[in-house]
């Protein structure tokens, strides 16, 4: 068992980029351009690896490789990105790895990429890429490459080694427990549950009881021996719940134009087996409300004023501000009853509303984050 904390931490020690880890400040798949340049990253880094893992870790800086963090990314779906635009796509899965010298909302991400031992390469066009390119890695450099022979192994040993170094050990597993419970968390309920013995699973949440059912907000799951962090969130609530062998979470989203209410998003399962493995499955549950198409067309358009005023500078009074904070589910709501220009609007606000109003820029990265998860199933 890998504790990813440290791997990264190897990763960084041991070498700069090269052919089988490349390092990013973020990533940004939301848009034409970010998009294809993940793609080309992880079709030269499966290419390159055809016998072991390869990696992208977000959140470093370039030039020093000092961590800094990035917003926690939940896409359980980025595999489907993958599959959509790579030939012979290798698995791909992104985790979110807590930092002690962190802040709560910022993590570092780790993409892991294995190779389905195939020639991998665009699909399809995007962005300035033709669809049938192929990349691989020379040094730190994702460039296209010509394949006359068989994909070769080159660095399957010095990987190894890396993981192996990695490990999980009694004193780590202890330590993070401890640390997340006593140090992270002392202003909230927190709680553990062990599984086949050997996996920790700790969360810390504020604690809502609603007839039978306990909810959760404000909440942190970790999963401590490989410290990856399975969920966070400043705004939405969940249900927890687990037996001998699973632990599953349900998350809801609070939506509504007037009166809101509380809608499942997403389930995720997570299944511990006597062989010291587990399985990670999502299922999308949501069923969006839905509502009269002349109402929606005036709540879009008193949003794209809103936005307007914004790209003016125009100070806007405490109604507007009101609206301001209403206008990312108000959007959301907009993209899922058939707006689909919402999302575009709401990438274009991002700036705008971060340097105005945090709660509402809170708010639009959880819309997004939605967003994201409906588009990619």
């Amino acid at each position: 068992m890998i504790n990813k904390r440290l791997l990264i931490k190897n990763l960084l020690a041991h070498n700069d980029e090269n052919s089988f880890y490349d390092k990013k400040r973020s990533i940004s798949i939301g848009e034409k351009e970010g998009k294809a340049k993940f793609l080309k990253h992880v079709c030269a880094l499966a290419n390159t690896n055809p016998l072991n893992n390869s990696f992208i870790v977000v959140g470093v800086e370039d030039l020093d490789s000092s961590i800094v963090g990035v917003d926690f990314f939940d896409d359980s779906k980025i595999q489907n990105l993958v599959n959509a635009y790579l030939d012979h796509p290798p698995k791909v899965s992104y985790e979110n790895i807590p930092f002690p010298h962190l802040p709560d909302n910022k993590v570092v991400g780790l993409i892991t990429i294995r190779s389905s031992g195939n020639l991998c390469s665009l699909r399809k066009n995007i962005w300035k890429y033709y669809g049938g390119a192929v990349f691989y890695r020379e040094g730190s450099m994702s460039v296209p490459k010509n394949f006359e022979s068989e994909l070769r192994d080159t660095n399957s040993i010095v990987v190894q080694n890396l993981e192996r170094h990695a490990e999980n050990n009694i004193e780590l597993t202890l330590d993070g427990v401890i640390d997340f419970i006593r140090n992270r968390h002392p202003d909230m309920p927190s709680d553990y549950k062990v599984f086949k013995e050997q996996f920790v699973v700790c969360w810390a949440g504020q604690v809502k009881k609603v007839k039978d059912k306990t909810y959760y907000s404000r909440v942190d799951i970790e999963l401590i021996n490989e410290q990856v962090r399975l969920f966070y969130s400043a705004l939405d609530e969940i249900e927890i719940t687990y037996t001998n062998d699973t632990f599953s979470l349900t998350e809801y989203v609070f939506l509504g134009l007037g009166d809101k209410k509380y809608y499942p998003l997403e389930r995720l399962d997570i299944r511990f087996e006597e062989n010291g493995t587990y399985q990670m499955n999502t299922e999308l549950i949501f069923e969006p409300p839905r509502y009269d198409t002349r109402e929606l067309f005036h709540v879009y358009n008193t949003n794209n004023t809103l936005v307007k005023l914004l790209e003016q500078k125009v100070r806007l009074s405490e109604n507007q501000l009101l609206d301001l904070r209403r206008l990312p589910d108000t959007y959301l709501i907009c993209f899922l009853n058939g707006f689909e220009e919402a999302k575009e609007q709401l990438e274009n606000a991002r700036g705008l509303i971060k340097v105005i109003d945090q709660e509402a820029y809170d708010s639009l990265k959880e819309a997004l984050r939605v967003i994201r998860k409906v588009r990619y199933n």
